[in-house]
């Protein structure tokens, strides 16, 4: 785990994160994703849930597609405005390019109920050891995880081990995530009550 520097803001984090995972290799990317993806099957929330929200991996964010052929309902998300719509989606099916460079179900594709979901994978820059997120910045996870119907869901940041911190500034809408995972481990965050 690495210490942050404390003096660093939410921008230069986001900046130096995403740099250290761009100058992953090909193969570094690919073996971390294996491990991280292994570690995840091997996890009761995730052999226990049925409806599984995930996400498309783009600039070499952890590749989670092995797993989306293990019998689930999947859910992906699509932009739509500021709000993430989810849409079940399983191998095979087409997909298209978000307004974000992102893969995405399309827009007909059937949507999934929140009262489903069992399990949400979320896309990080970084978490710290707590649960908090660092995302990308355009808030659409802050927004969703905020709203009543989503907060008993089960949360998973995925992000790589370098990217797992002691401590991230925390805003107030900051909402932390119920567990962590990388290619070292999936483990529960250190949420206070």
């Amino acid at each position: 785990m690495n210490t942050a520097e404390p003096s660093l803001t939410k921008t230069e984090l986001r900046k130096s994160l995403l740099h250290t995972r761009k100058s992953l290799s090909a193969q570094e990317w690919r073996q971390k994703s294996a491990r991280l993806c292994n570690h995840l099957q091997n996890s009761p929330l995730f052999t226990q849930a049925k409806t599984i929200l995930a996400y498309f991996s783009c600039r070499q964010e952890p590749d989670l597609s092995p797993l989306f052929v293990t019998p689930r309902k999947w859910g992906f998300p699509r932009c739509v405005g500021k709000e993430l719509s989810w849409h079940i989606w399983q191998p095979g099916d087409a997909l298209h390019t978000g307004a974000y460079g992102i893969l995405e179900p399309l827009p007909d594709a059937p949507k999934i109920d929140h009262s489903e979901v069992d399990l949400m994978l979320v896309p990080a820059v970084g978490c710290d050891v707590r649960g908090y997120r660092l995302g990308y910045g355009g808030g659409y996870y802050d927004r969703m995880l905020s709203l009543a119907e989503w907060e008993s869901k089960v949360t998973i940041g995925i992000i790589f081990e370098f990217a797992l911190l002691a401590q991230l500034p925390v805003d107030s809408w900051d909402l932390p995530l119920h567990g962590i995972c990388t290619e070292s481990a999936c483990k529960i965050a250190q949420r206070k009550s």
